[in-house]
């Protein structure tokens, strides 16, 4: 692969489903390899790893991956390379202090290449955060930590996409891009239900039916 292309880290690996479906879009792997998930031998886990084409890290183990995307953005400004960081965690995950020492190093560096989008649905694995871990004011905490800070509504594509793009037109500091979503939106049972972070409830529910 190019060496100044973007990069896109999944920080929340345990997304991977969509990840793995996308680079079968983009012809990346192969449709014997996508209906493998999972499977004995497959390449393919429940969270990502390097060696799967397309896959820039392995991730998963949460807290990680916003500072190996730090890292890439700090090489890619010592080397004078052109390519963007873009990494992806959930708002759970901002639970793990690495990812606050990691924002803390972006702006010291002011790594206008490095893009941090954050999936708040305002649910992790044990339940609401406001009852486990308040992350608010969120956006209030990431702009004072050096961020140019921007929300949007996570299912708006269309909106998603300008703000992207605006935020790799600021050119002094990182960017931030608080996206607010629902968890299992379009399922109606699952929409903003924590009990369905599990695979055990899904199997509960197909033995009902």
């Amino acid at each position: 692969m190019k060496q100044n292309r973007d990069r896109i880290i999944l920080s929340k690996g345990h997304g991977c489903l969509v990840l793995y479906s996308i680079l079968h879009e983009r012809k990346i792997l192969s449709k014997k390899i996508l209906k493998s998930y999972c499977k004995s031998n497959s390449i393919l886990g429940g969270h990502p790893e390097h060696f799967v084409p397309g896959v820039e890290a392995s991730t998963g183990s949460l807290g990680h991956g916003l500072p190996l995307s730090v890292g890439l953005a700090i090489s890619a400004k010592l080397k004078r390379e052109k390519f963007r960081t873009i990494v992806i965690v959930g708002d759970g995950e901002l639970n793990e202090g690495s990812n606050w020492e990691a924002m803390m190093m972006a702006a010291k560096h002011k790594l206008n290449n490095l893009l941090l989008i954050i999936d708040y649905n305002k649910i992790q694995s044990y339940g609401f955060n406001k009852d486990i871990l308040d992350l608010e004011p969120l956006k209030d905490k990431i702009k004072s930590f050096g961020f140019f800070t921007q929300e949007v509504d996570g299912h708006d594509l269309g909106k998603l996409e300008k703000k992207i793009k605006s935020s790799f037109k600021n050119k002094s500091k990182p960017s931030a891009l608080i996206c607010h979503t629902i968890k299992g939106k379009g399922i109606k049972e699952a929409e903003n239900n924590p009990e369905w972070h599990y695979v055990k409830n899904l199997k509960q529910i197909l033995k009902k039916d």
